[in-house]
């Protein structure tokens, strides 16, 4: 069994979609990241995407956790032509495209973006891997709102219609072991310790 902690990284303070960006992260809640660190698995081991966002915040979960290199493959999905947006703008833009791409979130994709489905591939390859690797690891994953959802949906055999109801707040755990083949457990989301 392979425990992963996937924790949202702390908040950019960005009001519009922020995918392959690389901004900057508000890290001024201490209080927050002594209570993570004091709560996760002193054994685990410690990866994030390779955006600073991501990597700054494990810079401060780490401790003295074992670190593996940085993965892009982690990384929050493209949005393409809409990074950086906020939704009034984008549904002005693109009412049809956004309306679908909210309510149906799959195959559609935003204008040089990524859909659904190509960035839940892009992660469950990575992780698959990684499991394949640290079989029988803590694993703690500094990720992204939408990497999250795609590991929640992977792990609870749900559409991705359904997976995008669940509320990922920046520094929540959520806890998924990895039971071996295509088993899964879904043991907390979205927990504020």
């Amino acid at each position: 069994m392979t425990n992963w902690y996937w924790i949202r990284h702390a908040p950019t303070n960005l009001k519009g979609l922020v995918g392959w960006s690389d901004v900057e992260v508000d890290l001024s809640n201490i209080d927050m990241f002594a209570r993570l660190n004091n709560y996760l698995p002193k054994d685990s081991i410690v990866i994030s995407s390779d955006l600073k966002r991501s990597i700054k915040t494990a810079d401060l979960i780490q401790n003295k956790r074992q670190r593996i290199p940085n993965n892009k493959n982690l990384r929050e999905f493209n949005f393409g032509e809409w990074e950086l947006k906020n939704s009034e703008e984008i549904s002005k833009k693109y009412p049809n495209l956004s309306k679908e791409y909210w309510s149906n979130p799959g195959d559609v994709s935003p204008p040089n973006g990524e859909s659904w489905n190509q960035a839940a591939k892009r992660v469950d390859k990575q992780v698959d891997q990684i499991n394949k690797k640290y079989k029988g690891c803590n694993i703690i994953a500094i990720g992204h709102f939408g990497v999250i959802l795609t590991q929640l949906q992977r792990a609870a055999k749900i559409e991705a219609r359904s997976a995008i109801s669940f509320q990922i707040d920046n520094l929540s755990i959520t806890h998924i072991e990895h039971l071996g083949e295509t088993n899964w457990r879904i043991l907390g989301v979205n927990n504020k310790v």
